[in-house]
């Protein structure tokens, strides 16, 4: 099973680069969490929030191509449910559009029938990511807000 998130966002593919890969950033719009890696490919990532009871998710870098692509082959661990799903992959795609950018997040290598749970953040969190991006401001929406405001 797949699932393809597309947005626009008034912003440069390299900002767009570094809101995705930078902890400080991510944490404003995804759920408070911060996602550590040294972003080469083949290195492992690790997300996780002060306010949480332990990492929230793990991977490797499947793809690294800034400021175009990333892959990553990703574990969540927020919950059992999430945990017992295994790996699956989520791709970062940026392509500019004039004066913005196009980014397509596909989330795909999933079981059929996976948890909503698994997947289901993405609206907030790309939504999180444009208001930040263009606003500067924090979208006060459970995406932004689950485990601290960042």
């Amino acid at each position: 099973m797949e699932k393809v998130f597309e947005i626009y966002i008034r912003t440069t593919p390299e900002r767009l680069w570094e809101a995705i890969t930078d902890p400080e950033i991510r944490s404003k719009y995804n759920f408070g969490a911060r996602v550590i890696s040294d972003w080469t490919q083949g290195s492992r990532f690790e997300m996780s929030a002060p306010g949480a009871p332990g990492a929230l998710g793990e991977g490797h870098n499947l793809e690294v191509d800034p400021p175009r692509r990333l892959v990553q082959s990703m574990v969540a661990l927020w919950s059992d449910e999430a945990r017992s799903e295994g790996p699956t992959r989520v791709t970062w795609e940026m392509e500019p559009v004039g004066d913005s950018c196009r980014l397509t997040v596909t989330h795909d290598e999933l079981r059929e029938g996976a948890g909503e749970d698994l997947y289901g953040g993405w609206p907030m969190i790309l939504s999180g990511l444009k208001t930040w991006l263009e606003t500067g401001e924090v979208l006060t929406t459970p995406g932004s807000l689950l485990y601290g405001s960042g």
